[in-house]
């Protein structure tokens, strides 16, 4: 089955010459890229989180299979919801699923279930596929928006997400799709996502957990991260690195209440 985009229009713009020259204007040359085993990227409108999504995906070499972990904003689906085949469609064009990498997810995972609802209305893996095609023109994908907020079950789902990865034989790069506090003023965001952003260069999946919870940090994809990490690890990742941190309020100029954003490099 296709899915055709949801968000191009409001998120992102719908017509494709706009959608490049914005791309043009949040990517950049770097010299020397990350061969990154997985990332933590916004998903906010390009307007807003844009500049941060778009410095991650500048930095690091994107392989030909991608996973995209993302959370669940509607409610709707299973708690481990993977798109099972066919295409999504973007302004950009289309972006194949590969559908042997999900079938191997789902034998490993056997947490994971086929389920479209999840994704029909979710912007949080779409957003990030035009970075992707922009800069890779040609990659294959899994997409798995993920519901659940039990610790224990994401852990087990990043660790048999790496395992199936690393059989797979082939480069893939996880992607975690989040965005860190919402509508809190730029001072106190700054200093909870501090927190947050601390437990992931640790590469502490348990301590990112508690401390969302004990601070009441409104990180929407702290499941997608904790499952990242947890996979990476299996994986062999050694460190990880902050790229960019900034809040709507930087752009908007309202710093009373805004969102956070952060740009994560695992490797």
């Amino acid at each position: 089955m296709d899915r055709e985009p949801a968000v191009a229009g409001s998120f992102y713009p719908g017509r494709q010459s706009v959608l490049k020259n914005d791309l043009k204007k949040l990517t950049h040359k770097v010299e020397k890229k990350y061969d990154a085993l997985g990332v933590i990227s916004p998903h906010a409108g390009y307007m807003y989180s844009g500049w941060v999504a778009g410095e991650v995906f500048s930095s690091i070499n994107i392989p030909e299979r991608v996973v995209i972990l993302a959370p669940n904003h509607t409610g709707r689906g299973e708690l481990f919801s993977l798109w099972p085949d066919g295409k999504w469609m973007t302004p950009l064009g289309e972006v194949v699923i590969d559908k042997e990498l999900g079938d191997a997810i789902k034998k490993s995972a056997r947490m994971v279930d086929e389920d479209i609802q999840s994704h029909l209305e979710e912007h949080s893996a779409e957003v990030q596929l035009p970075f992707l095609q922009y800069l890779k023109p040609h990659f294959q994908m899994a997409v798995i928006v993920i519901a659940s907020n039990c610790l224990d079950d994401l852990k087990l789902f990043g660790q048999n997400l790496g395992e199936a990865l690393k059989s797979y034989g082939q480069k893939i790069l996880i992607i975690a799709s989040s965005d860190m506090t919402h509508y809190e003023s730029h001072q106190s965001a700054g200093q909870k996502d501090k927190k947050a952003i601390e437990k992931i260069l640790r590469l502490d999946e348990d301590g990112l957990y508690e401390t969302v919870r004990k601070n009441d940090i409104s990180m929407c994809g702290v499941g997608p991260a904790i499952a990242m990490l947890s996979a990476v690890k299996v994986l062999g990742a050694q460190s990880a690195k902050l790229l960019k941190y900034q809040t709507s309020g930087e752009i908007s100029g309202d710093f009373e209440r805004v969102v956070g954003y952060a740009g994560l490099v695992v490797i």
